[in-house]
């Protein structure tokens, strides 16, 4: 579970006292969301269950566990309720901030599939998804995940529509899609999530993706707002270096052979469940730009390049497309591509923990309220994380400090 990255020795007191803290916090800041208080009331309810150590997080799983004779209201609340899913997503932002918030955080972009059945459910289709490392019967949601030393959470979330969706009115109409909705690609919503999030004042210095979203309009939005990137891309991405002193051009794979091994360094990109994930990594800065070529309000040199990881256990290879300031060391950029794994563990988590995937509802409204929903309960307990490990943490520095002052005053008693 999420809490499982704690630090030190919180006791069980304290993160029950936490968590209770941070519900009791969660229902006030979303209470304004809803229209009603027994809306409310069942909100709650629904976050409670989400908590719960239910395997499964079906209405009917989630009734017995809130008391109620059946899933009637939990199917109202995200079905025919009146409430706006998207303040509730703009709720979690500012939790997630105030409680990690830091300006070296990096946003991590990705998407993830929810398999489904049958042909009703919104956005459902054949296509590709990486939860299942096939083509399948699934819904896609691109979501955005914040990641800062103080922990990581989900910020935003979106449910991409195929056009087999977008080209069809009375498939958007029987699944109450607002008509204003057209079809965006992946990038297009991870590119509005970070303009929400710059729009929201939302600290962070960094913006992680895989192939997916390396090219085109997120690239050229992130310059705009001056932040950096590290962005996958395919190996046969064209490179083309500026700089007098080296002259790069070709395939990132192409670029690759023409340099000698020393060229690559070893390095860790952060820890994981099994200590530290060390790669090779080679950095090929391509071209050193003035960042006002891009921005009206920002001004001194930035840098484009290549970084290019291997795993030395297989010689496997992926490519990414970077952005910075210049000057910016190698591990700045390590670290920052390390982060991706973080959205991956959240997925993760959030669908064995907390129900992401568990939603029975078919409509637009009820994957972005559910959805809405578990991201609250992940973000309160990435808090209750956050805080249990500082309070950790300072415990043991009192301890430390006890025993250092008991070791002086020894000292001193036995001085002449």
């Amino acid at each position: 579970m999420i809490l499982n990255e704690m630090n030190g020795a919180a006791s069980i007191e304290d993160v029950l006292a936490l968590t209770l803290e941070a519900l009791r916090d969660a229902r006030a800041r979303m209470r304004p969301v809803f229209g009603q208080e027994r809306v409310a009331a069942s909100a709650g309810r629904f976050l409670e269950t989400l908590l719960g150590n239910e395997p499964r997080k079906t209405g009917w799983m989630r009734a017995e566990a809130a008391g109620d004779p059946g899933p009637w209201r939990q199917q109202a609340l995200l079905g025919r309720g009146h409430w706006d899913a998207d303040a509730l997503r703009d709720v979690v932002r500012d939790h997630v901030v105030e409680h990690l918030g830091d300006t070296d955080a990096v946003l991590v972009v990705d998407e993830t599939g929810f398999l489904k059945k049958g042909s009703a459910s919104c956005g459902v289709g054949r296509q590709y998804t990486g939860s299942a490392g096939k083509i399948t019967n699934c819904q896609i949601g691109v979501f955005a995940a914040y990641v800062s030393d103080k922990g990581h959470a989900f910020l935003d979330r979106a449910l991409y529509l195929p056009k087999a969706w977008t080209e069809k009115p009375e498939r958007l109409a029987a699944a109450h899609v607002p008509g204003d909705v057209q079809f965006a690609s992946k990038p297009s919503l991870a590119t509005a999530m970070i303009g929400r999030a710059l729009a929201a004042d939302v600290p962070f210095r960094w913006v992680a993706g895989d192939s997916v979203y390396g090219v085109g309009e997120l690239e050229m939005a992130l310059r705009r707002a001056s932040r950096g990137y590290v962005l996958g891309v395919n190996a046969n991405h064209h490179f083309h270096s500026w700089r007098p002193d080296v002259c790069w051009a070709g395939e990132a794979r192409e670029i690759v052979d023409t340099l000698p091994d020393a060229a690559w360094v070893r390095c860790s990109a952060g820890r994981g469940t099994k200590g530290e994930r060390l790669y090779d990594w080679l950095y090929c800065p391509m071209a050193d730009l003035e960042a006002s070529e891009y921005s009206d309000t920002s001004t001194g040199t930035w840098t484009r390049g290549l970084l290019v990881r291997r795993n030395p256990s297989d010689g496997d290879l992926a490519y990414f497309t970077t952005w910075c300031p210049q000057g910016t060391p190698l591990e700045t950029l390590v670290r920052v591509e390390g982060t991706r794994w973080r959205i991956e563990e959240g997925f993760e988590t959030a669908k064995n923990e907390f129900g992401l995937d568990h939603n029975e509802t078919r409509s637009w409204h009820g994957w972005h309220r559910h959805v809405s929903l578990v991201m609250l309960a992940y973000a309160m307990m990435a808090a209750v994380r956050s805080q249990a490990n500082a309070m950790a943490l300072k415990k043991s520095q009192l301890h430390k400090r006890g025993r250092l002052s008991a070791g002086q005053s020894r000292k001193f008693d036995a001085s002449p």
